[in-house]
This record gives structure tokens, C-alpha cells and sequence, in this order.
């Protein structure tokens, strides 16, 4: 089994053409990659909402924290009845038990990513499960 698995989602810009279902709801501009790159521990999707655009729900999830990263764009964050403005660079993490929902300004699509993991789960954090390989880096 080889040690990485690639996808290629394409420009944000173009994010608008992948189409996924969740259930008995279907939209587009969202791609699930834990799938696509076989992660057996986390779920990570791309996102891209237009100009004026959100959810016209609230959701929560049952073990899954959810961080969110604002890559361009503008927008607000709604979880628990508090309201977050977004832009490029905000980041944010949700409980699992937060009541959530997103959407982009009247001006400009919100593009970002969405990424969920267990809560609870992370043993370590920054680069403390990193370790060194010896050897050069050789680049073709």
C-alpha cells in the first residue's frame, strides 16, 4: 500500500461544478475528501458558497468537532445564536454540540475549508509526532 494518496479538486473558483449528497439533500460547491483520499482519520471538505449564499439549516454533530478556515471571501459564522463575521484567514473551531451555519456576503463568494475529527481525540499537538528522516531530499 502506498504511503500517499492524491486528488486533484481544481481552482476554488470552480468549485461550483463538483455536486455532492448528503442524505436526501444535494448541492454543489462542497467536496468531501476523506473518500477521495482514503483518511481514516479525519473528514476534510472544501468549500465554496456564492455571493449571498448559506445554509438554510442548522446542524450539529454527534462526536465530530469541526474547524473552519477562511481561505478568501467574506461572510458570517452563526453557532449557538452568536454571530461571527468571516474573512480570509479567520479560523474557528466548533464543538460537536454547537448549532452551526455559514454563509457569504452579498459581495463575494466564502471559500474554505471545513475539517472534522473525533473530539477529544488529538494526542499530541504541533510537531511533536513529527520525527526526522535521515538522508538527503532529493528532488527530480
Amino acid at each position: 500500500m502506498s504511503n500517499v494518496v492524491s486528488y486533484e479538486a481544481g481552482r476554488w473558483s470552480a468549485l461550483g461544478d463538483h455536486v455532492f449528497q448528503a442524505g436526501s439533500r444535494k448541492g454543489s460547491g462542497k467536496v468531501f475528501l476523506s473518500e477521495r483520499l482514503q483518511s481514516t482519520g479525519a473528514e476534510v471538505s472544501l468549500n465554496r458558497l456564492e455571493a449571498g449564499q448559506g445554509y438554510p439549516f442548522l446542524h450539529r454533530h454527534e462526536t465530530h468537532e469541526e474547524i473552519y478556515i477562511v481561505v478568501s471571501g467574506t461572510g458570517d459564522f452563526l453557532v449557538d445564536g452568536q454571530q461571527i463575521p468571516l474573512r480570509e484567514g479567520s479560523t474557528l473551531r466548533v464543538a460537536p454540540n454547537g448549532a452551526r451555519s455559514i454563509r457569504a456576503s452579498m459581495g463575494e463568494p466564502l471559500c474554505f475549508l471545513c475539517i472534522q475529527a473525533v473530539d477529544g481525540t488529538l494526542k499530541q499537538r504541533t510537531v511533536a509526532d513529527g520525527r526526522l528522516v535521515e538522508g538527503p531530499v532529493e528532488w527530480k
